[in-house]
């Protein structure tokens, strides 16, 4: 697998273990938790296109989850946030990242908008801690009410293009006017058209007993459950980049080919001048995509060679690409070997395979916009 997992231990657990073990998942450590890798013994495939044909449910109760209210909330976030949120309508998502003064990426996170004044932050589970250290540490100074919710909520997320008709008729919760990343609030539940696969699909944020009852249901409605597996596969393949691969504290969001969601115009943010310096120079390392002209796998810190065989940078993602039958990858490699069409090698073990960058999105998004 090329998702990075730890032997099990005493880690946390989401409020959907015990039905993860009921399905026979196999589970590993990620992040912390306790988490279902894949429920398929025939492998992370038929979960996979579960997801691209029909729709599949993931847990993602792991992620954590922050609120931020008061009169200075939309400030506060404006500050630690590389997107601009200012004058944003009530709804809308965005999709960003929380930075240090050198640059480095301290996670990438979706900001909801709630209300004025009022805003949700999805965070990822293993920075849970690290994250919300940074965000009481920065939010010195401002008229906010900051909130760690992540033991309170469990999140759910149903993807593919049968995901709307699913939401409407099996959990009742009416969603076809979301258009992409926006949310709205049925009660105390939480629901967005958001997903990180590629694919149309919803999220649903709320108490654990509710989505217990929201997983039972999809469960026995026929739907297929899908691990953390096929949720690296699905989010590979579209170029959606995975913090501790992609991004990190030695990878900005430039060297990642984030930039449209680093706001340079904005008055201020945490890591501007460095990004700004580094986007204007450009940086010494981008990010890539690399297609194998070989079915060999290459893997996550393997490395990327010019045709001298001088190492040149590594891979942070790879996989044979199960909608588009490819050995790919994301690499970090040095700029100058950065443009499309560059001949590289990738080092196998002890064995070394000619590829070429490609752009990093290797299988067309399917959203509804």
């Amino acid at each position: 697998m090329g998702i990075k997992t730890e032997p099990v231990r005493k880690d946390k657990r989401t409020c959907l273990y015990e039905r993860h073990v009921a399905l026979g998942a196999t589970m590993v450590s990620f992040g912390g938790f306790d988490m279902p890798l894949l429920y398929q013994y025939a492998g992370i495939a038929p979960e996979h296109m579960a997801v691209r044909e029909h729709a599949g449910l993931f847990d993602v109760s792991h992620m954590g989850e922050v609120t931020v209210k008061g009169p200075d909330a939309e400030r506060y976030v404006q500050h630690i946030f590389t997107n601009d949120i200012a004058h944003a309508p009530i709804g809308k998502i965005y999709y960003g990242m929380m930075c240090y003064e050198n640059g480095g990426t301290v996670d990438d996170l979706l900001v909801y908008k709630m209300a004025e004044n009022d805003f949700f932050l999805v965070i990822n589970a293993a920075n849970i801690d690290k994250d919300w250290a940074w965000m009481q540490q920065n939010a010195k100074g401002f008229d906010i009410d900051l909130q760690n919710r992540s033991d309170y909520y469990g999140q759910i997320a149903l993807q593919g293009p049968e995901a709307e008709h699913i939401m409407e008729t099996v959990l009742n919760l009416p969603c076809s006017e979301l258009a992409f990343y926006t949310v709205k609030t049925i009660g105390d539940v939480i629901v967005s058209r958001t997903g990180y696969t590629g694919e149309d699909g919803f999220e649903v944020y709320a108490s654990h007993e509710y989505i217990q009852q929201c997983w039972d249901k999809l469960i026995d409605a026929g739907v297929q459950a899908c691990g953390l597996g096929c949720r690296d596969t699905l989010r590979f393949e579209v170029g959606l980049p995975l913090y501790g691969d992609e991004l990190s504290e030695d990878i900005t969001p430039i060297m990642a080919g984030l930039g449209m969601f680093v706001k340079l115009d904005k008055e201020e943010f945490i890591g501007k001048d460095a990004l700004a310096r580094q986007k204007a120079e450009g940086p010494a390392r981008k990010l890539v995509g690399i297609e194998l002209l070989d079915r060999a796998i290459p893997r996550h810190g393997y490395p990327v060679l010019n045709m001298e065989g001088e190492p040149i940078g590594e891979v942070t993602t790879g996989y044979h690409g199960i909608s588009v039958d490819k050995s790919v990858c994301m690499a970090l490699v040095d700029a100058q070997y950065a443009a499309l069409g560059t001949d590289v090698q990738i080092q196998i073990r002890k064995k070394v395979f000619p590829g070429k960058v490609v752009k990093k999105q290797f299988y067309s998004k399917n959203y509804k916009k």
